[in-house]
């Protein structure tokens, strides 16, 4: 971080004209590149912020740009997409009133710390001085006369101060800056700002308001790891790089290339590392775990090194560790955490994951290293037969009938280039894209599947189309999702960002559904259908037009029926400058989709003990599958 030059003068300013202030004066700096931090705010008023930082954003209109919101999460989702987009150099700032507006962040809170992803949330708070107690929306706690609703935040936040007095505002914000410039540290940041001293008025060192820049850095491996690194691939038969998010944040693509081009090593890919290779490289193998391709899950099987490029290892990696099943199998784990990179008891290589990879690959170019021909030759016709599975899924030849959900994706599929950007979060989608799409650039693809929050997708891909202006972008969802927040048509209305949505109907909780009846629950409670007399939800569909939905909300609509008609629907958005949204009704209402099956397991409890056939005969599975489980030692 530059420092500021040190002043003895001062300015008088509210406590939320001050941060707003300083707010606009931080810059991140990687590679040279500087970039404004905080890039926007984000709010929705109330008492306990209007008068605030509601009067603060009027008075420094011309420093910081506003953006409206509908619901306090989904703002915090559209400041993650934003950060996402911008390789995590910048984000935006979401301010709330107290009580449920604070609270509505903690589920967008959760998903940017769990993704590593940078987001700064101003909520107010309840009067620090306590005139009157209580006050409108104050949660009383018996035992302790300092908690807040706002504590609800903590555990959801990288790094939590509550502004109690003027001058603890310095250091706060200071802390604050320093945690989203972490490329360790990042997530969710909370500053608890109370209603009566985001008005007090203070008199701050003009140094504070200086033009701060703050350095994200780029570790390089030790130099003993890195050996033991570089020989733990050499002695590798079965290699597998596994790449996740990190390869993404630290705009590594290039470096994984150049790798992989040296190497031949196949390169599989988390939900979060998609499109690190594009789909046509020699070496991507698609998706791995259980919405993986079963090219990268055989490998995965007869690994006997993994290496981890900037990835958690989740549960969908790993098929709950069912996955890497070798006898001897071992782990290289190059990330920049040391905690991530310390698991499946692996060997570690801390470091920047472009800085890491550049390293090995100088390393075992210098060793004429490469993978075994035979081994190349083996993982190249399997990639050849998966793309004919994805070829039949994606086919659509009987124009007038209803396209299943893979149908919807392989007429996208014709239609986008490197340039357009797909967004998803939760339902069945996420599995269908994972295994089938074909990413064509290094960010298009952005399925959100550390959290898997419904509700992401709409105002994530407003944030991404504020990051990316000139790019298509478009939000996939089901029904079940966007009955969960529709609200941010309206601000990409309002705020003219032509984001384009496709709503596909398939009357309920698709995904849910096919693993309820997996797991012997026998898809209760997880179709949108009227009751039956015997109080199941298994009677007509509901006469939800959700189309109609979303033409209220201001979107011009444009309705599919058939095949023949989403082609031209989709081609008609792909070309429209307005947010425009595509409904189309899936076939079939009562199926997942018609994708390629999970080629791996994914642990779901089943009732130890039942009586009906269908979940006894699930825990029979569910034994077979959990019995093949083992711990990485």
């Amino acid at each position: 971080m530059t420092e500021p030059k040190t002043s003895t003068s001062t300015t008088r300013l509210t406590v939320a004209q001050a941060l707003v202030r300083f707010l606009a004066a931080q810059y991140t700096e990687r590679d040279g590149v500087r970039r404004r931090l905080i890039g926007a705010t984000w709010g929705i008023f109330g008492h306990g912020n209007v008068a605030g930082l509601g009067q603060a954003l009027v008075e420094y209109a011309d420093e910081m740009p506003y953006h409206q919101g509908r619901n306090e999460q989904a703002m915090v989702h559209a400041a993650v997409g934003y950060a996402r987009q911008s390789h995590r150099l910048s984000t935006h700032a979401v301010t709330t009133s107290i009580g449920p507006g604070a609270t509505n962040l903690v589920t967008g809170a959760a998903l940017a710390t769990i993704n590593h992803l940078p987001v700064l949330l101003l909520p107010g708070d309840i009067f620090a001085t306590r005139p009157a107690d209580p006050v409108l929306q104050q949660l009383e706690v018996p035992y302790a006369g300092d908690v807040s609703v706002n504590d609800c935040l903590r555990p959801v936040s990288k790094y939590f101060d509550r502004v109690t007095r003027p001058e603890a505002l310095i250091p706060a914000a200071l802390q604050a800056m320093r945690v989203l410039t972490d490329p360790v540290a990042t997530g969710a940041v909370t500053l608890a700002l109370p209603q009566d001293v985001q008005a007090e008025g203070f008199d701050w060192p003009e140094e504070f308001f200086a033009e701060r820049v703050w350095a994200v850095r780029r570790p390089g491996a030790d130099p003993e790891e890195l050996a033991a690194a570089v020989r733990a691939v050499r002695d590798a038969r079965r290699p597998l790089i596994v790449a996740g998010g990190g390869v993404h944040h630290s705009e590594a693509e290039d470096a994984l290339k150049e790798f992989a081009d040296a190497t031949r090593i196949p390169v599989a890919s988390t939900q979060a590392g998609k499109g690190s290779l594009s789909w046509d490289h020699p070496a991507d193998v698609g998706g791995i775990g259980h919405t993986g391709t079963a090219t990268a899950d055989e490998l995965a099987r007869m690994a006997d090194l993994v290496i981890g490029v900037g990835t958690r290892y989740t549960d969908f990696t790993t098929a709950s560790g069912t996955l890497f099943s070798a006898q001897g199998v071992r782990f290289l784990n190059l990330n920049i955490a040391p905690f991530d990179g310390h698991k499946m008891s692996g060997q570690p290589l801390i470091a920047d994951a472009r800085t890491g990879l550049e390293a090995l690959t100088e390393a075992l170019t210098m060793h004429g290293h490469r993978a075994e021909p035979a081994y190349v030759t083996e993982y190249s016709d399997d990639k050849e037969r998966w793309e004919y599975r994805v070829d039949a899924a994606y086919e659509a030849d009987e124009p007038d009938t209803r396209p299943t959900q893979p149908q919807v994706l392989g007429l996208l599929d014709e239609l986008v280039t490197g340039d357009d950007i797909v967004i998803n979060a939760a339902g069945s989608l996420p599995g269908d894209l994972h295994k089938l799409w074909r990413t064509r650039s290094r960010d298009q693809y952005h399925v959100e599947y550390g959290y898997s929050c419904m509700g992401y997708e709409i105002p994530a891909a407003i944030g991404v189309r504020m990051a990316a202006p000139d790019r298509p972008v478009w939000a996939l969802v089901g029904d079940g999702t966007y009955l969960m927040m529709p609200t941010e048509l309206v601000t990409a209305v309002q705020e003219g960002v032509a984001i384009k949505v496709v709503v596909l109907q398939n009357h309920g909780y698709a995904s849910i559904g096919g693993l309820s009846e997996t797991v012997g629950g026998e898809r209760f409670g997880t179709a949108y259908r009227y009751q039956s007399e015997d109080g199941t939800y298994t009677g007509r569909p509901l006469p939800v037009d959700l189309a109609a939905n979303a033409a209220s909300l201001g979107m011009r609509v444009l309705r599919a029926k058939t095949v023949r008609d989403l082609r031209t629907a989709l081609a008609e958005a792909r070309a429209a400058d307005t947010p425009t949204c595509v409904y189309v009704e899936t076939e079939t209402a009562d199926t997942v989709s018609g994708a390629p099956p999970a080629q791996a397991w994914w642990d779901v409890p089943v009732a130890e003990t039942a009586t009906r056939p269908s979940a006894v005969k699930a825990r029979e599975e569910y034994d077979r599958h959990s019995a093949a489980r083992r711990r990485h030692l």
